[in-house]
């Protein structure tokens, strides 16, 4: 009967941990799927942004006037209707698409599919970003354009490609000037361009092949171009507004440095900028909600939010880094957005003070 009875002890004993394991593994399943749903809803609640941005010499006219911004799309399709729901009635002055917004290899099927969802009727400015292919083509295509295939795609649905400064207007006679301005413009050097593609114009012979012939359109192109860019910086005056466009954010050294290359009295320089607008990170892709990014190439584990995303200032210029609306191929280790919504985001320019 002790016999009996140890074996009898020994079997409830045995199966004691096996019943915690399995309520265990029961618990870490539960929050795994209650984690992915979250993830699911989070990848597909879009979300929209307001951000009041204070420009201390902003004219009268030009009070509110509001930057529908959008950036990252990465060829992402299936957010046109979101978007357009997002949006509602609401009016925008403009949106500014600050880069990669096609597919991997050069789909515009996603962005296309934005662009409907837009406001038909105000203009429309796009810069490429790192992962998108050249806007202009040195090759022989389907087209005699100067532009790229998927350029002239959305050139023709409403786009503006943003290589010279884009200049609107408000009020009487037109008064008050908002520029916005592709950031790399403040650096280039106009005369290096235009030497660069004189050359290739003086190599080319009398008797061209296909691609020559492209080549040549781009080079004209570029040269005229500088002179239109030239003649636009003699215009500018100091009452303007500029609004630098940029794909990847400005660090504070690298605009400290741009600042440097110029004075008070410039009127076309960086540190005239009101607003830099850009995008670049997706938000950092894998969040951990109350931490932020958890991991970004070059910026490393954990990095300030102030670097990868939202409004941040750059010495005393605001800069708004979007948080995206697709998934990088720059994260090979995060193939999809954690805990990450997708946003549009509206910036609303104003000569109150706002945090």
């Amino acid at each position: 009967m002790g016999r009996r009875e140890k074996y009898i002890f020994a079997t409830e004993y045995n199966r004691k941990p096996h019943h915690i394991f399995r309520k265990f593994l029961l618990i870490v399943l539960t929050i795994l799927l209650v984690g992915f749903l979250a993830n699911v809803i989070f990848n597909y609640n879009l979300r929209y942004e307001r951000v009041p941005v204070t420009v201390a010499n902003l004219p009268s006219d030009l009070e509110n006037f509001s930057i529908l911004h959008l950036s990252d799309l990465h060829g992402r399709e299936g957010l046109g209707a979101s978007i357009k729901k997002a949006l509602g009635s609401r009016s925008y002055s403009c949106v500014v698409m600050t880069g990669d917004m096609l597919g991997k290899n050069g789909e515009t099927a996603g962005l296309l599919e934005v662009i409907r969802a837009l406001p038909a009727d105000i203009p429309k400015l796009l810069i490429p970003g790192d992962e998108d292919p050249d806007y202009l083509t040195p090759y022989a295509h389907s087209s005699l354009s100067v532009y790229a295939d998927w350029a002239e795609e959305i050139i023709r649905a409403g786009v503006t490609i943003l290589d010279e400064p884009y200049l609107m207007t408000r009020g009487r006679n037109d008064a008050a000037r908002i520029w916005f301005i592709p950031e790399e413009l403040y650096t280039v050097s106009l005369e290096s361009i235009e030497r660069t593609y004189q050359g290739v114009l003086e190599r080319l012979p009398s008797s061209l092949t296909a691609d020559q012939v492209a080549q040549k359109r781009v080079a004209e192109y570029q040269i005229a171009r500088v002179a239109r860019i030239r003649e636009t910086i003699r215009s500018m005056q100091a009452t303007d507004i500029q609004v630098a466009v940029s794909h990847e954010p400005l660090s504070e050294a690298i605009s400290q440095t741009v600042v440097s290359w110029s004075s008070r009295t410039d009127v076309f320089a960086l540190r005239q900028a009101s607003l830099i607008l850009c995008g670049h990170y997706c938000g950092g892709q894998w969040r951990l909600p109350g931490v932020g990014a958890i991991y970004v190439p070059a910026l490393g584990w954990f990095p300030d939010d102030s670097l990868i995303t939202g409004k941040g200032y750059i010495g005393r210029i605001p800069q708004y880094i979007s948080p995206g609306l697709g998934t990088s191929g720059a994260y090979p280790y995060q193939p999809f957005r954690l805990f990450n919504n997708p946003t549009i985001s509206s910036i609303e320019l104003t000569q109150k003070f706002v945090e």
